[in-house]
C-alpha cells in the first residue's frame, strides 16, 4: 500500500514537468533533473496527504465518539418515554390505592390521594 502513493506521486511530478515543458514549447525532457525533483515533490506531496487523510480519520472518530457519549451523558436517563410515563401513572395509582386502603382515617385518605392525581396529572402533562 505504501507503494501505490509514492508512484501516483511521482507520475505526477514527472507529468507537471513534461507538461511545463510541452506548454513552453521545449524537449520534454530538457533538464532530466526537473524531472527527477518534480518526481520526489509529488511522492513526498501524494504520501503527506495520504497521512493527512488518515489523521483527519482518526480525529473525526474521536470526536464523534466525545460528541455521542456527550449525547448520552446529556439525555440518557433524563428522558421519559411514553411507556415510561404510563409506568410510572400506574405506580402512582397502586400506591394511591395502597394508601386508602391501609389508612384508618378517612380524611388523609382523601387528602393524599388527591395529592397523588395532582402528581400523576403532573406526570401525564409532560408527556
Amino acid at each position: 500500500m505504501p507503494a501505490t502513493p509514492t508512484i501516483i506521486g511521482a507520475l505526477l511530478g514527472l507529468g507537471t514537468q513534461m507538461y511545463s515543458n510541452a506548454l513552453r514549447k521545449l524537449p520534454y525532457m530538457r533538464h532530466p533533473w526537473e524531472h527527477v525533483l518534480g518526481m520526489g515533490i509529488g511522492a513526498v506531496f501524494v504520501n503527506q496527504l495520504v497521512k493527512f487523510d488518515e489523521k483527519l480519520k482518526e480525529d473525526l472518530d474521536k470526536m464523534l465518539e466525545r460528541a455521542r457519549e456527550a449525547n448520552e451523558r446529556r439525555y440518557i436517563g433524563t428522558v421519559l418515554t411514553c411507556s415510561d410515563i404510563s409506568w410510572l401513572q400506574f405506580l402512582c395509582s397502586l400506591f394511591c390505592h395502597t394508601v386508602a386502603s391501609f389508612s384508618h382515617n378517612k380524611k388523609n385518605t382523601l387528602h393524599s390521594r388527591s395529592l397523588l392525581c395532582d402528581a400523576i396529572r403532573r406526570v401525564g402533562s409532560v408527556s
